[in-house]
C-alpha cells in the first residue's frame, strides 16, 4: 500500500497525424506517473474493405512498455489519423476488473465513440441509479461509462449536442479526451481541477494531462484548455488554425479551484501545469518552507560541519533546493547534498510473504549515501506525508548512517481530508497528521526525527502565487477541508463505498 496519494490518471489526444497510435504511446509513456495500473489506446479511421468508419483498440494491465510491447500493434491494428490514449490509476471502479481499462469505445446511433476521463464524477452514484432505473445496462463500474450512457441517450440531434447534453448533467473534477468518427473533443470541467493542456505540431493538433507528453513528441505548447471550455478539433480546425469552443456555461460561484497537489507531488518537474513551470512553484514551496522554519529555529546544533538539506527523490528535489537556498539567502549556513539515491527499476517486485515487510519495500526503493549523511546535522525535504509508514522506515535507514540530527522538512500543510475529486488518500482516520491531533512533535516521535515541521496552507498558497501570480484560484480541500464543489453525504459518508 503506497504512502504518497496516489496519481489520477493521464489522458493523450490527437488529430491529423498518420503516425497518431505512435505519438499516443511516447505521450502516454511520458505521463507514466499518473496511473500504472493499466494503459490503452483506441484509434479512429475508415475501413476500406469494411466501408466504413471503425475504432481500433488495444489496452491491458500494466506500465505503458508492457502493454505495448509487440510493435505489431501499431503496425497491423491502430491505423488512423487520430487515436486517444489513457494511463490508469483508479479512483473508482476495481483495479482489477479489465472492463474498466480505459478508453472506452461504444457504437452507437450517431457513429462510434471513444472516451478517456481523468478525474472523479461527485453525482455519479445519482446519474447512475437513475440511468439503471432507465433500464441502462452498465459493463463497468468505473464513473466514465455514465458519461457515454447520457451521451447515447439524450434526445438532441447532433452527437454534438448530445454531447454537450451529458456534460451539462454531471458535476465534480473532469477532463475528458473524446474521440468521435471525425472529431477530437477536449473537456475541461467548470472548476479546472484537472490539468488539460493543447499543442500543435504544424497540421496536427494535441492535447495532453501534462505538456511532458507534448516535449517526447516535439510538440509545441499552445495553451490550457480552459475551465469549463470544450474544444472540437475537426477539418474545420486545419483550415482555420484555431479549434472551436464551446463552453458549460456551469462555472460555479467559489469560481476555479485547481487542484494544488499536482504542484506539490503529482506532476512531474519539467511540465507546465495550469500556465506554470512546476519545478518553479516547487522551489517557491521549499523557500516559503525556509522563511516558515529556519534552520536556526529547528536545531540548536553547533558543530564544525554544516547542516545539510536533502531531499527524498524525486518528487522533493526542487522543494529542497528551494529550502536550502533561501536559509543562505537569510545567512544560515547550510549545504544542499544528495543523501539518498532511489532505484527507477523497482517494478512490481514478486516477495515471500515472509519478507514483504514495509522496510524491504523502502530498501529496495532508496539507499543512503552514508559518507554525505554520517555526523552531519541532516534537514530531510519532503512534498508530503500521509500514512507515515514509509517515513519513518526511510528515516530509520538514514539513521544507520549515523547522523548527527535529523530534521523533517514537509513542503505543504498535513494532509486531514479525504479528496472526493479523484485523487486518492487514505481514509481520515489512516492519515498520521489526524492520528496524532496533527501535532508535530507526536508525530516527529513517532516516524523517528528529532523535529518535524509543515509548510502552512497559507504558505503553499503564498507560494503557489508568487511562481504563478497570474494563475487563477486553487482547491486546497485535503488540507482545510474546503470543500469547492458540493460533495453529497453518501459520498462523505462511504467514500465511494458505491463503487
Amino acid at each position: 500500500m503506497s504512502d504518497k496519494p496516489r496519481d489520477y490518471c493521464g489522458i493523450f489526444g490527437i488529430f491529423n497525424h498518420p503516425e497518431a497510435a505512435v505519438y499516443t504511446y511516447y505521450g502516454l509513456h511520458a505521463l507514466q506517473h499518473r496511473g500504472q495500473e493499466s494503459a490503452g489506446i483506441v484509434t479512429s479511421w475508415f475501413d476500406p474493405q469494411k466501408s466504413l468508419p471503425v475504432m481500433p483498440q488495444h489496452k491491458g494491465f500494466g506500465l505503458v512498455l508492457s502493454v505495448f510491447e509487440n510493435q505489431d500493434i501499431f503496425t497491423d491494428k491502430l491505423h488512423g489519423n487520430s487515436a486517444i490514449g489513457h494511463n490508469r490509476y483508479s479512483t473508482s471502479g476495481s483495479p482489477i476488473n479489465a472492463s474498466n481499462i480505459q478508453p472506452f469505445r461504444v457504437h452507437y446511433k450517431n457513429g462510434n465513440l471513444a472516451i478517456a476521463h481523468n478525474g472523479n464524477l461527485t453525482n455519479a452514484a445519482q446519474l447512475r441509479q437513475s440511468l439503471e432505473t432507465r433500464g441502462v445496462i452498465f459493463q463497468s463500474t468505473s464513473d466514465t461509462e455514465l458519461i457515454l450512457h447520457l451521451i447515447s441517450h439524450s434526445d438532441k440531434s447532433t452527437q454534438i449536442d448530445q454531447i454537450m447534453d451529458a456534460l451539462k448533467q454531471i458535476e465534480g473534477a473532469y477532463c475528458l479526451v473524446l474521440l468521435t468518427d471525425d472529431k477530437l473533443i477536449a473537456v475541461r470541467d467548470p472548476n479546472g481541477f484537472r490539468p488539460l493542456a493543447l499543442g500543435k505540431k504544424d497540421a496536427t493538433w494535441v492535447v495532453a494531462s501534462e505538456t511532458c507528453a507534448f516535449d517526447i513528441n516535439e510538440i509545441s505548447y499552445v495553451r490550457d484548455v480552459q475551465p469549463g471550455e470544450v474544444l472540437i478539433i475537426d477539418r474545420e480546425t486545419l483550415e482555420s488554425d484555431e479549434p472551436r469552443s464551446l463552453n458549460l456555461e456551469r462555472l460555479p460561484q467559489t469560481g476555479v479551484s485547481q487542484c494544488i497537489f499536482e504542484y506539490v507531488y503529482f506532476s512531474r518537474p519539467d511540465s507546465l501545469i495550469f500556465g506554470e513551470n512546476t519545478d518553479k512553484v516547487r522551489r517557491k514551496t521549499g523557500k516559503y518552507l525556509a522563511r516558515e522554519h529556519p534552520i536556526p529555529a529547528v536545531t540548536s546544533t553547533r558543530t564544525d560541519k554544516q547542516p545539510i538539506v536533502i531531499s527524498v527523490p524525486d518528487s522533493s528535489n526542487t522543494a529542497a533546493l528551494g529550502y536550502a537556498h533561501e536559509n543562505q539567502k537569510q545567512g544560515h549556513d547550510c549545504k544542499y547534498e544528495i543523501g539518498l539515491i532511489r532505484n527507477h527499476y523497482v517494478g512490481r517486485t514478486f516477495i515471500s510473504p515472509g519478507q514483504a515487510s514495509r522496510d524491504l519495500k523502502v530498501r529496495t526503493k532508496f539507499n543512503t549515501v552514508k559518507g554525505v549523511l554520517k555526523d552531519r546535522v541532516v534537514f530531510l525535504v519532503d512534498d508530503s506525508i500521509v500514512r507515515g509508514t514509509t517515513s519513518a522506515h526511510l528515516v530509520q535507514m538514514i539513521r544507520s548512517a549515523e547522523p548527527r540530527e535529523i530534521h523533517f522538512m514537509v513542503a505543504s500543510p498535513p494532509i486531514v481530508h479525504p479528496c472526493f475529486y479523484g485523487m486518492d488518500f487514505p481514509s481520515p482516520e489512516e492519515l498520521i497528521a489526524n492520528r496524532y491531533d496533527q501535532d508535530p512533535e507526536k508525530i516527529a516521535r513517532v516516524i523517528g526525527v528529532d523535529s518535524l515541521r509543515y509548510l502552512s496552507s497559507e504558505g503553499l498558497v503564498q507560494a503557489v502565487r508568487e511562481a504563478h501570480p497570474d494563475g487563477a484560484g486553487y482547491c486546497t480541500a485535503c488540507f482545510t477541508g474546503d470543500y469547492p464543489v458540493p460533495v453529497p453525504s453518501q459520498m462523505r459518508k462511504e467514500e465511494n463505498e458505491y463503487y
